[in-house]
Order: C-alpha cells, then structure tokens, then sequence
C-alpha cells in the first residue's frame, strides 16, 4: 500500500484563517443592534485566498469550533448560539467565503474580480445574516422590535465600513500576490495575473 503524503500547506493556511475569524470576533465596534468587527475582513480573504472549497472549510471549522463551545464568536461560544440573533452572519460568512472562493476560481483573479467576488459575499451575508437576526428577535424571542430598524442597525449602518473591508481585500491581495505566490496559488491568478 503506498504511502499517502499529507499536504500541510492547505491545512495550516486554513487553521491560520480560522484562527483570523476567531480574532476578528474580538476587534470590533460597538453598535446598538450588531457589533460592526474585522470579521468579513479575514472571511472575506479566506476565500479569496484558499479558493471555494478550503475557503468555505477553514470558516465553516471556525462556525464549528464555536458551536462546541470555545468562546469564538463576538457573544461567546456554544450550541445556544444558533438562537442568538447574529448567528445567520457567521454561517453566512462561511457560505459567502466559498462563494467568492468560486468567483474568482470561475471568472480569475484582478482587482475588479476580487472587488466583485467582494461585494457578492458582503451582499449574501447581509442579505441573510439580517434575515436570519429579523426571524430569531421577532420570531423566536418575541421581542416586537421594528424591523426597519433591524435591516438598518445590522445592513445600512455597517455597509460602508464593510465596502472599505472590500476595498482592503483587493489592496492586500494586490500586495501579496507575489510574495504567496512562491509557496501558494492563489485562485484564478493563472488565468489573469496582471489584471
């Protein structure tokens, strides 16, 4: 039987993303509704970096390490967490994760795709992280808040500070590009690495 070698460049590069969310949890903004944090910001690189598949893993394990229990997320840890009202943000930010992963994979990378890749994951986790918040307060909490109010405290507040995190995304990759590079390919820029 031959010997399987066990690749340690994605593993490591996803337990270092995960580890990213979990420390983007902690450096956040005090809002009223929502705590505006760098989360979206290592999510977000995630699956820029590591494509859709290890991308949406390495977020999903933070998702998972939190629900076991280690105190991870912006409110704690624990399976309790899924009646939280935030919790719809953090799955979301594994399914917008892979989903940028898949845009560039698809369509390459540059700064105009990694920009859109960008904006298409802050639109999915704002779309139904705020669903999500709006279901659990009114629904299951019974709390009787406005959901105006919500959609603006949890998507309108923080959107601009999120577009900048976009911005940020693009401006990081264009630098480290060539430095990741030498020991990893980071998705689509075989197909268009000058953009």
């Amino acid at each position: 039987m031959p010997n399987k070698s066990l690749n340690v460049k994605p593993l490591t590069l996803c337990a270092l993303f995960t580890a990213l969310a979990a420390v983007g949890a902690y450096l956040k903004i005090p809002m009223p509704l929502c705590p505006i944090t760098l989360q979206f910001l290592f999510t977000n690189l995630a699956g820029l970096i590591l494509g859709k598949r290890l991308g949406g893993a390495a977020i999903s394990a933070y998702v998972i390490i939190g629900l076991i229990g280690l105190p991870i997320f912006t409110g704690g840890g624990g399976i309790g967490y899924v009646f939280q009202p935030t919790f719809g943000f953090l799955v979301m930010f594994a399914v917008g994760a892979a989903v940028a992963g898949w845009f560039v994979e698809t369509f390459g990378a540059g700064k105009w795709q990694w920009f859109t890749a960008s904006m298409l994951n802050l639109v999915i986790v704002f779309v139904f992280g705020t669903a999500y918040y709006v279901w659990i307060t009114n629904f299951y909490l019974q709390s009787g808040k406005n959901v105006i109010d919500m959609i603006v405290a949890c998507a309108l507040l923080p959107l601009p500070g999120d577009i900048l995190l976009c911005v940020l995304s693009v401006i990081i990759l264009r630098r480290i590009t060539p430095a990741v590079s030498s020991f990893w390919t980071i998705p689509g820029t075989i197909k268009n690495v000058n953009a």
